[in-house]
């Protein structure tokens, strides 16, 4: 026999206790939800508008990942949704002279809401990702209002009103508007928080399916907090409810395969972004530290303030917070789920400050940056409580003694770093106006026209709601912006809108790459402005990548997860670019040509003349184009053990710096190459600043001057913060002359003519070529090549180049990209759609089966009924 569904689980409780009458429902749950979104969007823009800022002012919102990563990369998507980019979801040719591009498409433009951005001009960029925010944080009310509604019933536009808390919570603010891929998994919990109702209620597997696909599809590292936050709140419904150990397995094995055929579905976006990952360029180590107290954590719940060390952001409102502290006196609520509410809450809030529960929401590794990111799911839970104490009509009696465990909160953490100037207003005055609303909706019930009372006192609510969210998202935003970390970047201003007419209108690609140089518009320039740079700012730079571009004389930060463009003649000769954009400049300077894009070399040959960056430029170049002197240290430096570097002291005031002596071609460009020196190098009547810190920035190659007649050089160095580094052939002195002899002979063995697709290339080469194709992108995993139609097989590293061998001769050869892992994904999300077809079958063929018993039965009845007359 067919077990019941567990809908009794969590009854509805019949409560005749005096307080809150919550009227048969009215309106519609989706205007409530509707209402509630659309509240929610109000209060974001008004805050908005009252900072000034974007699209309501002129204070940019492009702060922090914002600017440098998410605008970009819309930027890009425009370009792929209306055919004008050089790639495609599988490979991007804009960034790092050609890298993998979905595992970036994951996992920051999979939110549904960036598909917007192709419905406006691309000047408008901006704009889209606004509403990422926008719409985001109206569907997470929307959502979060119907999911209390399988908590308890009771009022939609009460329900309303807490969700806007939720989705307009201090995280919102402060964790995911610079970051708008997370808002999808704000949306996401009170959308699985569904799902787990329907498993509870034995109802709609295909739905939760599709719901939990869904949620780890949009952001898979949100949609995982979620599923866990969503997974908790359902184990809490079970114990409250008591249910038998039979009964309460059934409902977590259907939501185990639930969850488990809804990330199969999703699996595409995992398998690609672990390959990703592992290939990546690694994140530098993030030991957990925890830079506040018990008091400090505690003051993070009242609005409108901002703690200035980072910290769980978890404010929602000060109707929220006084109906979870009112709960513990709410009787009509019995004390066992009163206990497992507090209990849920108090768990998850210690999860968030203990290294193993940390690595445990954020797919066990410490973040590069906060460590908090999971905090949304706190402010949903305390906003699920709110809901328990008030959909059960709390009393004066109740309500008053929540004032006053509030009020003990607000003395506790008072002169608290994150309780700042607007805090006080938001907590005394809007503590004190959503108390004498509910205390008024008490004392309304069953008298003339309460009626119109209810509906005035809902609306004061509804204001008082508006305002104080507004309130809470202008003075955080406030404080944020006040710190020079969060000065907005240019992103799509009228100057970059100039430069990228003007890379298009020169654009010659795939004959020659324009690389539009420094970041002076966001760390990811080359898809703003839709060129062909090294630039390039990503969790998935890949490692061979960054390891290519940094021997090759380019910086990087971040410990080369954001690379930086070629800032000498000689790299940029090596990677194809024809024409870049000077630093502090607007206008295109031209190189005078570098390497086509596919060419025809020998094998390498060996490593002559050491390696230093300068013999790795030659070597890729084919050419000897460096002259490399040998520095003559003065007093002060030291050989370091391994005899390739020179320790250079550190330079205090009134001490001299170290010096050293060479001597160069006169009238040859003297390049100096300290990648980890922190420090200054002076010489040829400059001073150059190398802002190195290994391993996380190593500097580029710099233009010291001309060497000037006689050839001699004196160079003095100086490092800071301790002695420094820096390599025994650190000066190279190039010439010009040479240079463009061999970016000749690199033009005269190109191949003959090259198409580069989305994620293909092809090129014919001369009859009987023999050798290396060489192809200047990185060699990263996903390439396919053959020659002259033969068997694909991965390409060589040309010294870290793609290289197709031709062995015998060869006239052509096709590449092809398949981003790594996608293959097993689709074949795991075929599984998972065939679990869902079967669950979608499965009541089809029950009741096929059904049928069929009813209909052999009657005929049993006929046959019986026949033989006896």
């Amino acid at each position: 026999m067919t077990a019941a569904p567990l809908t009794r689980l969590v009854p509805a409780p019949a409560l005749r206790t005096p307080g809150i009458r919550l009227r048969p429902v009215r309106t519609s749950e989706s205007s409530a939800a509707l209402g509630s979104a659309v509240l929610t969007m109000a209060a974001y823009c008004l805050a908005m508008a009252l900072h000034g800022m974007y699209p309501f002012g002129p204070r940019s919102r492009a702060v922090n990942d914002l600017g440098n990563q998410f605008v970009p990369f819309h930027a890009h998507l425009w370009d792929l949704q209306h055919g004008t980019g050089s790639g495609d979801l599988f490979f991007n040719w804009n960034s790092g002279f050609g890298t993998p591009f979905l595992p970036d498409f994951f996992a920051y433009l999979c939110n549904p809401f960036s598909w917007l951005t192709g419905l406006f001009p691309r000047s408008m960029v901006d704009f889209p990702v606004f509403l990422v925010t926008l719409l985001s944080a109206g569907l997470a009310a929307a959502a979060m209002t119907a999911a209390l509604r399988c908590l308890r019933p009771g009022s939609p536009w009460l329900r309303a009103l807490l969700s806007v808390g939720y989705a307009l919570c201090a995280w919102v603010v402060n964790d995911a508007s610079p970051d708008p891929m997370w808002m999808w998994g704000l949306a996401g919990l009170p959308l699985l928080v569904i799902a787990a109702d329907w498993c509870l209620r034995g109802r709609h597997f295909v739905l939760g399916t599709l719901l939990v696909a869904v949620v780890w599809a949009g952001n898979f590292y949100t949609g995982a907090m979620a599923t866990l936050a969503a997974a908790l709140v359902l184990l809490l419904r079970l114990a409250v409810a008591a249910a038998p150990p039979r009964a309460a397995a059934r409902v977590l094995l259907r939501a185990a395969a639930m969850t488990a055929t809804g990330v199969l579905l999703a699996a595409p976006v995992l398998t690609v972004s672990l390959a990703a990952s592992r290939a990546a360029q690694p994140a530098p180590a993030q030991p957990y530290h925890r830079a506040f107290g018990p008091l400090d954590y505690l003051a993070q719940l009242l609005p409108a303030g901002r703690a200035p060390f980072s910290a769980p952001n978890i404010a929602a409102g000060m109707l929220v917070l006084l109906l979870v502290a009112t709960l513990p006196f709410q009787r009509a609520v019995a004390r066992r789920e009163r206990a497992g509410w507090y209990l849920l809450a108090v768990l998850v809030a210690l999860s968030f400050v203990w290294q193993p529960t940390v690595l445990l929401w954020h797919g066990l590794a410490i973040p590069n940056g906060s460590p908090y990111r999971a905090a949304y799911v706190l402010s949903g839970v305390l906003v699920m409580a709110a809901w328990v104490c008030l959909a059960a009509r709390p009393g004066p009696q109740a309500l008053l003694s929540g004032a006053g465990l509030l009020a003990v909160l607000v003395l506790l953490v008072h002169g608290r770093a994150a309780v700042q100037g607007q805090t006080w207003p938001a907590t005394l005055v809007g503590g004190s106006f959503f108390l004498a609303c509910l205390l008024l909706l008490t004392r309304v019930r069953g008298r003339r026209h309460a009626p119109w009372v209810r509906r005035a006192l809902g609306a004061a609510l509804a204001a008082g709601v508006l305002l104080g969210s507004a309130q809470a998202v202008w003075s955080s935003t406030v404080i944020r912006d006040k710190s020079p970390w969060f000065t907005p970047k240019a992103t799509m201003n009228a100057q970059a809108r100039t430069e990228y007419r003007r890379i298009q209108d020169a654009s010659a690609w795939p004959a020659a790459r324009i690389d539009p140089g420094g970041q002076r518009f966001a760390n990811n320039d080359p898809l703003l402005v839709d060129a062909e740079g090294g630039a390039y700012y990503s969790s998935y730079v890949p490692a061979g990548t960054a390891r290519l571009l940094q021997s090759l004389g380019m910086g990087w930060y971040i410990q080369g997860r954001h690379l930086l463009s070629p800032a000498d003649p000689v790299g940029r000769a090596i990677m194809s670019v024809a024409a870049y954009v000077p630093d502090r400049t607007d206008a295109l300077r031209l190189t005078g040509g570098g390497a086509p894009l596919v060419t025809v070399r020998p094998a390498l040959p060996a490593a002559a003349g050491g390696d230093s960056v300068f013999a790795r430029q030659e070597r890729l170049l084919g050419a000897r184009v460096y002259q490399v002197p040998e520095l003559r240290p003065g007093p002060g430096a030291a050989p370091v053990a391994d005899g390739a570097q020179w320790l250079v002291p550190q330079a205090r005031a009134g001490e001299a710096w170290t010096h050293f002596t060479a001597t160069c071609t006169p009238g040859s460009q003297v390049y100096v190459y300290t990648p980890w020196l922190r420090g200054w190098v002076l010489g040829l009547g400059q001073q150059l600043t190398s802002h190195a810190i290994r391993p996380m920035t190593s500097s580029p190659l710099m233009l010291l001057g001309t060497a000037p007649a006689g050839g001699r050089l004196d160079i003095a160095v100086a490092g800071r913060h301790g002695p420094q580094e820096i390599p025994r052939q650190a000066v190279g002195c190039l010439s010009t002359t040479r240079l463009a002899a061999a970016v000749d002979r690199l033009k005269a063995a190109a191949a003959t003519s090259v198409q580069v697709g989305g994620h293909q290339v092809s090129a014919r080469l001369p009859a009987g070529s023999r050798g290396f194709a060489v192809i200047t992108t990185p060699a990263v995993d996903g390439w396919s090549c053959s020659a002259d139609g033969g068997p694909a097989h991965p390409p060589a590293s040309y010294d870290g180049l793609m290289g197709v061998p031709l062995g015998a001769g060869a006239s052509r050869i096709s590449c092809g990209f398949t981003p790594p892992g996608l293959a097993k994904g689709l074949a795991l999300s075929g599984v998972g759609l065939l679990v869902l077809l079967g669950a979608a079958a499965r009541p089809v063929w029950a009741r096929a089966q059904s049928s069929r018993k009813v209909k052999r039965s009657s005929q049993r009845l006929t046959t019986a009924s026949a033989e006896n007359r």
